[in-house]
């Protein structure tokens, strides 16, 4: 039986070590995206032009 508490606190151990760990990791920025904020101004255009042929086309319909 003894066997069986030590291995709960263990692993309650092992699970706060490794959540400190994670809050530890999120604070300094470790899963920030750095990446896609500069990639997603190559796309921009894209998007504004379907926003726009939509609006071409529901502006066409409206005036039918």
């Amino acid at each position: 039986m003894s066997v069986i508490y030590l291995l709960l606190s263990l692993s309650i151990l092992v699970a706060i070590v490794f959540f400190a760990a994670f809050v530890f990791a999120v604070r300094n920025g470790q899963y920030d995206d750095s990446y896609t904020p500069s990639v997603r101004m190559l796309f921009e255009d894209e998007l504004v032009s379907e926003k726009s042929k939509t609006t071409k086309t529901s502006k066409l319909t409206n005036q039918d």
